[in-house]
């Protein structure tokens, strides 16, 4: 007996046995039942799920001479059984992807000048119609706008967007929705306890996703698991076949990151890739198995889950164990791997790091609460190092004595050389600069300069020299005065950093004399209104105008500009000034 493949063999041959298209089957057998029919029908969707096979139960029951109440062909006339056994001279398919011409097309429109000999219509369905050249569009137009009465089309596509308006405006539109998990996989258990073949639901589930929403497909996997497993499809025989990366590494990934477990979640990613699964597809995997788990959170989008019962199950009792954030921040990592997988040079050290950051987003932060995106276990190694040797204490500068974190000035100079020391006392080291802190910049940091002779204590707050003066200022002054201002901070071991970032900031005069400083991220923000005071103070005293006042913000997008390397900036400045251009191809002027 010849053997027929499932996807042939279960083709519906009925409306009421089209699976996962209700509503359109619905409208289809009310047009039959009421005889009023289009002219021209359009059925778009995704592959393999039921245009054409809509389109022949459709075009047999438009010929039924004794259509049922339902809308169904009665299979019992000469019209449906000429059309079951294939020789039916009123229904014709044609493949416009291999009959696109302008010949192919006017040899239809011929045909269709002839009346049918059985039945009320003759009807055309072509294939693919999206595959038909702009000059057999354009011969099929008329027709298809005034066919003749006994002409209907049934046009099938997968992609609607390439037809042409013109033809779309003088058909009925019908959308063919994909096949559901559910559908499908209720589709496969007839299909299998028809053929007589043991499953598992899981299984079957596996081939449904595999599938991806088409019918066809699903039984042509089908087909293929049954002869792997030998009349028994088994979850871990489809994962087999199909090369399936089984579902239960996600669910370890998971259990294991919650638990901080970095090394487990290693060994496991080095036994998924040994078996040939790439990292990406492992990512991209576990990243729709956390959407999973977080739909599995909410009742209410708990149907979203297009899975298994059993598997819904266990997403509901892992979302059970997982916190909301975690989850939001796990589908933000894997997604930025998704995007940056791609371009990297080193796949596999890419993956690693997103699955350690994964792991270490419950892990407690050393100094705060965790953000999922520094090696806290590193950090927590470099701490106990640094607990273990610990600086000896440096004499305090002249003499000045520590009270509760304030420096008294009244204190006196200690005489080293009379005070008596133990040959057990350790030595002391004298620091040769002195300590100057953030609290001992003065007015306008001008006494940094003299290695903090004159610097005034924390405890001293900084005043403006001259609370009189308004002298008048422009931006080229103030421009002026923060850089130079800048320039002393570097003086300060603790202000170098961001004395170089201050630099690139060019501060701008909005309402005089108010100065406008904006910062390129929050982070240079939070570091400048630690600073603002003394900020405002120095330029006060500097630009001789006690009545500026300073505002911080951090930039918007389009005014973050690029950094220009010295050389890039030669460029610019060439190109801007066509004279320094000229003149150093004269003078051969080249950066040192």
């Amino acid at each position: 007996m010849e053997y027929i493949v499932s996807a042939r063999k279960y083709r519906p041959m009925t409306f009421d046995s089209v699976v996962g298209q209700a509503a359109l089957t619905t409208t289809l057998k009310n047009a039959v039942k009421s005889g009023k029919l289009a002219h021209a029908y359009l059925f778009c969707g995704p592959r393999g799920v039921g245009k054409t096979t809509c389109a022949r139960i459709f075009a047999k029951a438009i010929n039924c001479m004794h259509p049922t109440e339902d809308g169904e062909a009665c299979n019992e006339c000469e019209s449906c059984q000429a059309f079951n056994e294939q020789r039916s001279y009123n229904i014709f398919e044609l493949d416009a992807a291999s009959n696109n011409s302008v010949e192919n097309i006017k040899s239809l429109m011929d045909q269709t000048r002839i009346p049918p000999q059985v039945g009320r219509y003759k009807v055309f369905i072509i294939d693919e119609v999206h595959m038909l050249s702009t000059a057999a569009f354009n011969a099929f137009l008329k027709t298809l706008e005034e066919p003749p009465a006994h002409v209907i089309f049934i046009l099938a596509t997968t992609e609607k967007h390439k037809i042409l308006p013109t033809i779309l405006s003088r058909c009925q539109i019908y959308d063919f929705e994909r096949m559901t998990v559910a559908n499908t996989v209720n589709h496969l258990k007839m299909v299998a306890e028809k053929e007589g073949i043991q499953y598992e639901e899981e299984a079957l589930a596996v081939i449904a996703e595999k599938a991806d929403g088409g019918m066809r497909d699903a039984l042509s996997i089908f087909d293929q698991t049954a002869s792997f497993a030998q009349g028994n499809i088994t979850y871990q025989k489809v994962i087999e076949d199909l090369n399936v990366l089984d579902a239960e590494n996600y669910f370890n990934i998971i259990n294991l990151a919650l638990e901080n477990k970095v090394p487990d979640i290693m060994v496991l990613l080095n036994n998924v890739i040994n078996k040939g699964f790439d990292g990406g597809l492992l990512i991209n995997g576990l990243a729709s198995h956390v959407r999973n788990v977080l739909m599995a959170k909410d009742p209410q989008t708990l149907p979203l889950l297009e899975v298994s019962e059993q598997q819904r199950q266990r997403y509901q009792q892992q979302a059970q164990n997982c916190p909301t954030p975690f989850l939001y921040k796990a589908l933000k990592l894997m997604n930025q791997c998704d995007v940056e997988y791609r371009q990297s040079s080193n796949k596999r050290l890419l993956v690693e790091l997103t699955l350690i950051q994964v792991a270490q987003i419950t892990q407690p932060d050393d100094d705060g609460v965790s953000a999922g995106r520094s090696p806290k276990r590193l950090k927590s190694l470099f701490r106990k190092l640094f607990q273990t040797v610990k600086p000896e204490p440096a004499a305090q500068v002249a003499g000045a004595k520590r009270v509760s974190g304030k420096t008294d000035e009244n204190t006196p100079l200690p005489n080293h050389s009379s005070q008596a020391k133990s040959p057990n006392e350790p030595k002391v080291v004298k620091s040769a600069q002195p300590k100057i802190t953030l609290g001992s910049l003065s007015m306008s940091f001008s006494n940094i300069l003299n290695n903090g002779k004159g610097t005034r204590t924390e405890t001293q707050e900084l005043e403006i020299k001259n609370k009189e003066e308004k002298k008048p200022f422009t931006e080229d002054d103030l421009l002026f005065q923060w850089h130079a201002m800048c320039k002393r901070m570097q003086s300060i071991d603790k202000l170098k950093g961001l004395a170089t970032r201050m630099r690139n900031i060019i501060p701008s005069i909005t309402t005089y004399p108010h100065v406008e400083i904006v910062a390129e991220n929050d982070i240079l923000q939070r570091e400048i209104e630690d600073i603002k005071k003394r900020i405002r103070i120095t330029l006060a005293n500097e630009l001789h105008n006690a009545d500026i006042t300073i505002s911080i913000r951090l930039a918007k997008q389009e005014e973050i500009k690029p950094l220009l390397r010295p050389n890039e900036l030669f460029d610019k400045i060439k190109k801007e000034n066509p004279a320094i251009a000229k003149l150093s191809e004269v003078l051969l002027l080249d950066l040192a």
